[in-house]
């Protein structure tokens, strides 16, 4: 890690690791938790494999839909690590994409809680870091993960 161009969260998520890897790759499941609520997520394209489409759009008011991601992913691991970056689009085409360009590594380890769950978020230089830090990178993906979390500890028997 970087620290003039990367951000990271990391948060133990009290559900096995094939939980947590289906939230990711299963569409119906990323809906519930990709976007902070109370704004609404649809998956237009989830092909989880390199070089696969990470498509979503969002919706405020659960009606109209805008884009909010058009993205490819560069490396699966299956259940250890999704690598995807929003400045390449689903087409494979070079993308500028607003806010900030960035490539996001997610990683999963067993922990003995659960799943040891880590966003790191790389920019390519330290303006656009710092955009996204200010633009709430914390807040947002914090969020999220806390989501992401909900939603397969509440499948967990006790």
């Amino acid at each position: 890690m970087n620290p003039d161009l990367d951000l990271t969260l990391e948060r133990v998520i009290r559900a096995p690791r094939d939980a947590v890897w289906s939230a990711w790759t299963d569409p119906s499941r990323l809906e519930q938790w990709w976007v902070p609520a109370p704004t609404a997520c649809r998956v237009d394209r989830l092909d989880v494999r390199s070089g696969g489409a990470f498509v979503t759009r969002m919706s405020e008011d659960g009606a109209r839909f805008v884009p909010q991601i058009d993205a490819t992913f560069l490396v699966v691991d299956e259940r250890e690590r999704i690598v995807f970056t929003n400045a390449v689009d689903s087409a494979w085409r070079p993308a500028v994409p607003a806010p900030v360009a960035m490539t996001a590594e997610i990683t999963l380890a067993d922990h003995p809680d659960g799943t040891r769950y880590r966003v790191l978020v790389r920019h390519g230089d330290p303006a656009a870091r710092a955009r996204h830090a200010e633009l709430g990178f914390a807040d947002g993906w914090g969020t999220v993960t806390g989501q992401l979390a909900g939603v397969v500890e509440s499948r967990v028997e006790r």
